[in-house]
Order: structure tokens, then C-alpha cells, then sequence
């Protein structure tokens, strides 16, 4: 069974194969009354490479066979009984080293600093078949127009989701029949998990993975994520994973110099590694490098039916000075600090996913000014079709946090987003990574007292769901938790006995909820046909005001104030007038009065008088009797 010469492994060492997972790891064949195991490794620099297992014996190591020049090892191990659930690990031999590694095609690890593999062969049989074509209605759309549909998502660290009353973990099983009836509840539409490919360190937060085709088995083995994920689809909610594709952790145990030397990460001391995250960076210009990193997001896609893959630390992939001192780095043959390799692996990154997956989420967690992010690679773009916004979020975040008696210069938080809004497709994020390290919980980030905090929050929540592009909110933040994540411990669901948490929760959920239903605010969120502008500099009311259209050419009209004080303001509309659809100020209506029809000659306004820290959400759907005033003095 030597793969010597054979198709795979041509493909694998010229970067382009796409199922390197069937040729690399373990794999199990029925071989007679028993079991073949075949086992596949690639390490180049090794100078012997040996089996060592519970099947084998841990002191007693099986070499295995280099069956391609580039470095790939073999063993064919029979075995008369089932090996399923065994560990396993590789002894690497390289100078006079010897080093006990885990496969980095393992299916399933043990969790922890041992981080053995461990044999697993699936049995689950998905049944999601009814998910996809609504899928593929949503994201591709119809007559060209990309994604026309409602994207909400809610961004979900399993480990501290809620925890067991003894504070262990919630298995895959056991979080999914928590989880998807809540989040049902609250209207959202997707839920994205932060890494869940097997990680040692619980204070990375997934983000320092060993074992990147694993599963992590804190929560149960791979089937109980295939049934997380599949029970999802079969009602109607769809499950997008953070990957993590730019670095990996020293651990002995993972890809750190896996045959003695640099081998899935970069030789030169100018990219190799990380100085906030001391990691070590993929080699992204290596071929088996390539074939490992794109089968595993395709293996995602094929084995565990994921939808898509939010791609974390894309810039610093993309830039050769990112976290260096300009002595630290060498320019690139044009003399940029582009990485020219990391810009050539998204592109044959995304062409591979979507020629599979042509509705797949591909989202780029990219923080810069980088061009053309969400444009096909055939246009000269990356490929991704989505792009987290984080410039909207930290501008917004700053300009809550100020007084509102300063927040006059600051203004351009609430109209900047504007000016480059269709540039890319931008998601909106409140993420797990603006609710932690002193930046404080969305609730307490917002100036003011107690219930001038919720005020603005609700405010801040009204203006994201109404701003073009798709959402996205971490969890804890729909129900104002004050404390910022701790990802030790479970959300602070007990804040929900307050009733202004239970309040702040019930109304994201009507927020959510008339988000789904009324496509102006979600049908033309990539393109300025969806977008007008009504009052965009009322700076020293802290105020703006805009339309969101569909395409049948309906609109809604929005009115967002961060000021302190009530303000009012004259906003055009038609002789029908405009009645508020949904309000944000804790009563859930406006006063009597606050709206007023008036006209001068032909022209009709509303004059509006806008509450403190408010938003509201017009229709000219008549819904009340409306007093048309002639030449009223509207302001």
C-alpha cells in the first residue's frame, strides 16, 4: 500500500491537494477478520520516524518507511481486533533529539498538555439535507444580487457559554439543546463558535490550536460537534467556526519544529514568529504547508457541514512588518511589506472552498485598509465574500464611552462608516474581543448612570441593526452583562432574576426579530442603492437620521441620538406622514405628539422630537391618524 509514486502525494507535495486528511494521519481499512491502520507523516528533516501507542507499546516504537523523497513516512499496522478510541502518538528522531509528537491529521486528541491522538472513526449520518437549499437562496440570491437575506449572528465561546453546576463543560449534545432553542428565541440566524479544533491552553480561547483536524474533546468527540451541527440545520440556524490558519503554539506536542527543525512554519527569523502571541507563523509559500491548510478547511466544510469559517488574524498573514520593528523585516521583491505568499494562499484558499461550497461564509477578520478583501479572486481580490468591520466597532465603542457633552467631535463614529460602507461586504461585529481586557462589557463601555448606560446601549444596538451590513453580537452582550467575559467562568445568566437586564434581553430579541422581517434593513446592504442619508452631520445634537430601502423601492427611516438632552429634528416624508414601527426608549413608545405632520407648500416633514439617548425606526405605512398642519413652523 506505499504511496511512493502515487497521485495523492504528488498533489500533497505540490501544494494542491485538497484531501490531504485521506492521505495523511490514520486511516483504517478491513483487512480479512481484521484491521489494516495505515499511518502517514510528513517529516522531512527527520532522520527515523517511529509508531508509538497503546496498541504497540509506548517503550516500544515501530518504525516506519520514507515513501517519498520530500519526506513522507508510512506504517501498515494490522491488527486483529477494532483500534478505535487507542492513542497514539510519532517519535521523531533528528540528531540525537527525540521528540513525541502528535499527528497533525489526528481526527480526535487528548485534551491537555499530553495531546496524544487518538484513533476515531465517525458513525454519524447527517440528515440537514432540506438546510441547503435555502442556503444557497440566501447567500448567491437571485438575478446576481449577492446575499438579498438577513445574517445574525451570535458570536459563542462553548467553554463559557454556561457551564454544569460543578463548573465542568457542557458536552457538544448537552450545549446544543441549550443553545439552539435560545437562540431561536432571539431571532438569530447563525451562531460562531470561537476555535474548536483541539487547543492546550483554555486562556487562548481556541486560538492556539495543536491538533487543527480535532475537534476539541473537552466537549466529547467529533460526532457530538457533527450532531451540534447538524441539529442546527434541521431548524433552520446555521454554524460558522473560527479558524485559525496564521499561527500555531509551541507545545512540544503540536507542529512547533515538528521533525527536529522549522517545518510547517516559516525557516527565516524575519516571519517565523509572533512577539505578542509567541507563536510560530504557517510557512503559507510551502506546498504541504498549503495542502494541509486548505484540506482542513474544506474538511470542516465536507465532514462536519459547517457553513462557513470566520478567518482570524488575517492581517497579520497579510503584512510582513505586522508586530515587527522596522529592523525586524524584509521587504518583498517589489520592496512592500505585503506578504506576497500570504496574498497567494487566500486567493487558492477561497477559489478551493467555493469551488465546492459556492454559498459558503468565507469572513475575513482583517483590522487594516487592505484593498479589494471581498473581491473574487477572478477581479483581483482575496476571495472572501465577507469582511468583519472592526473599524465601525472600535469608533462606535470610543464615541459612547464620551460624555455627550463632547460627543460633538467626535461625530464622525456615526457617519465616517458611510463613506466606505460598499467598499467591501462588511459584517458589523460586537465581539468577544471589544468585552475583555479592560475595555469593559458592552453595558458599561456607554457613559452615563445605570439607566443612562442602557439608554445608550440600546440606542448603539438600534444603530447596527439599521446600518448596512450583516450583524454580529458576542454572547452575554444581548442581556447587558456589567462584568466582561471571563472565559473561566459561565455568563451571568442570573442577571436575568434583574428586570432591566430581562428588559435590556426581551428587547434585542424585538430588535432581532423586526430585523428579520423587514428586508429595507437587510436586501441592499452591499451596494448605496440601500442607503440614503438624511441628516448625516448633526453634530452638535449628536444625532443622524437615514433610510434603509428594499428592493421593491419600500423605505424605513431612522432616527439614532446619543444626545443627553431631548432634541428635535424635521425629517421629509410623504403626505401619509410617519408612524414609529420601533422605538428603543424603555416604554417601547414615543410620547403623544412626537411625531408632527407638516407641510410647506408641496413639501411634507415630520417634525419629530427625539428622547435622550434614543433610537426609532419610521414606516410610512399609516398605522395612526395623522393632523396635517399647513405651513407649520416645523422647527
Amino acid at each position: 500500500m506505499s504511496n511512493d509514486g502515487g497521485m495523492a502525494a504528488y498533489l500533497f507535495h505540490q501544494g494542491t491537494n485538497t484531501y490531504a486528511y485521506e492521505y495523511l494521519g490514520a486511516s483504517r481499512v478491513r483487512s480479512g477478520e481484521g484491521y489494516d491502520y495505515v499511518f502517514r507523516t510528513w517529516a522531512p528533516n527527520a532522520d527515523e520516524v517511529s509508531l508509538v501507542s497503546d496498541f504497540t507499546g509506548w517503550d516500544s516504537p515501530v518504525r516506519m518507511e520514507r515513501v517519498t523523497e520530500r519526506g513522507v513516512y508510512e506504517l501498515i499496522f494490522h491488527s486483529e481486533r477494532d483500534l478505535d478510541g487507542s492513542a497514539y502518538k510519532y517519535l521523531i528522531r533528528r540528531g540525537g533529539r527525540s521528540l513525541y509528537k502528535g499527528d497533525p491529521y489526528a481526527r480526535y486528541c487528548r485534551t491537555g498538555l499530553d495531546g496524544a491522538s487518538i484513533l476515531f472513526t465517525s458513525t454519524y449520518r447527517f440528515s440537514d439535507e432540506s438546510w441547503y437549499p435555502a442556503r444557497r437562496k440566501a447567500i448567491l440570491g437571485e438575478n446576481g444580487r449577492f446575499c438579498p437575506s438577513p445574517i445574525s449572528i451570535y458570536e459563542v465561546h462553548a467553554a463559557s457559554f454556561a457551564r454544569r453546576e460543578d463548573g465542568g463543560f457542557l458536552s457538544y449534545r448537552e450545549l446544543c439543546d441549550l443553545l439552539l432553542p435560545y437562540v431561536k428565541s432571539m431571532g438569530f440566524t447563525h451562531v460562531e463558535f470561537l476555535p474548536l479544533a483541539e487547543y492546550p491552553y483554555d486562556g487562548s480561547w481556541g486560538y492556539q490550536v495543536c491538533g487543527f483536524y480535532a475537534p476539541t474533546s473537552r466537549f466529547g468527540d467529533p460526532d457530538g460537534l457533527r450532531y451540534l451541527v447538524d441539529t442546527f440545520h434541521r431548524n433552520g440556524v446555521g454554524v460558522i467556526l473560527d479558524w485559525v490558519p496564521a499561527h500555531f503554539p509551541k507545545d512540544e506536542w503540536g507542529l512547533y519544529e515538528f521533525d527536529g527543525a522549522p517545518l510547517y512554519e516559516y525557516q527565516g527569523k524575519d516571519r517565523q514568529e509572533s512577539r505578542s502571541w509567541g507563536t510560530r507563523f504557517f510557512d503559507l509559500g510551502r506546498e504541504e504547508v498549503q495542502s494541509f491548510l486548505i484540506s482542513n478547511a474544506l474538511y470542516f466544510f465536507r465532514e462536519f457541514h459547517v457553513d462557513g469559517l470566520r478567518v482570524d488574524a488575517v492581517a497579520s498573514m497579510l503584512y510582513l512588518d505586522y508586530d515587527r520593528e522596522p529592523d525586524e523585516w524584509i521587504p518583498n521583491a517589489n520592496g512592500t511589506n505585503i506578504n506576497l505568499e500570504a496574498v497567494a494562499f487566500f486567493r487558492k484558499l477561497n477559489t478551493a472552498v467555493f469551488a465546492e461550497n459556492p454559498d459558503a461564509l468565507m469572513i475575513a477578520e482583517e483590522s487594516t485598509s487592505f484593498s479589494s478583501i471581498t473581491k473574487p479572486v477572478h477581479e483581483g481580490g482575496l476571495g472572501f465574500n465577507f469582511k468583519w468591520n472592526m473599524g465601525f466597532a472600535n469608533d462606535l465603542f470610543d464615541y459612547v464611552a464620551t460624555d455627550p457633552y463632547f460627543r460633538a467631535g467626535k461625530h464622525s463614529a456615526l457617519n465616517f462608516p458611510l463613506m466606505y460602507a460598499f467598499t467591501e461586504n462588511y459584517i458589523l461585529p460586537i465581539s468577544h474581543d471589544e468585552v475583555v481586557h479592560g475595555k469593559k462589557s458592552l453595558i458599561d463601555k456607554c457613559c452615563g448612570g445605570y439607566e443612562e448606560k442602557f439608554s445608550t446601549a440600546r440606542a448603539l444596538l438600534l444603530l447596527q441593526m439599521t446600518y448596512p451590513g450583516k450583524k454580529m453580537i458576542f454572547m452575554g452582550c444581548e442581556f447587558a452583562q456589567f462584568r466582561e467575559w471571563d472565559f473561566e467562568h459561565s455568563l451571568e445568566w442570573f442577571m436575568l432574576d434583574y428586570p432591566a437586564h430581562r428588559a435590556f434581553r426581551e428587547y434585542v430579541a424585538s430588535l432581532l426579530r423586526l430585523y428579520l422581517e423587514r428586508p429595507e434593513l437587510y436586501e441592499l446592504d452591499f451596494t448605496p442603492d440601500g442607503f440614503e442619508w438624511i441628516l448625516p452631520d448633526e453634530s452638535e445634537k449628536n444625532l443622524v437620521a437615514y433610510r434603509r430601502k428594499s428592493i421593491s423601492g419600500k423605505a424605513l427611516t431612522v432616527v439614532v441620538s446619543f444626545s443627553g438632552t431631548e432634541q428635535t429634528v424635521r425629517i421629509p416624508c410623504t403626505k401619509d406622514g410617519l408612524s414609529p414601527l420601533f422605538v428603543s426608549v424603555e416604554t417601547g413608545a414615543l410620547a403623544d405628539g412626537a411625531i408632527r405632520i407638516g407641510r410647506i407648500r408641496n413639501r411634507y416633514y415630520a417634525n419629530i422630537t427625539v428622547p435622550p439617548l434614543s433610537g426609532m425606526i419610521l414606516t410610512e405605512e399609516a398605522n395612526q391618524t395623522i393632523v396635517i398642519k399647513e405651513n407649520e413652523n416645523v422647527l
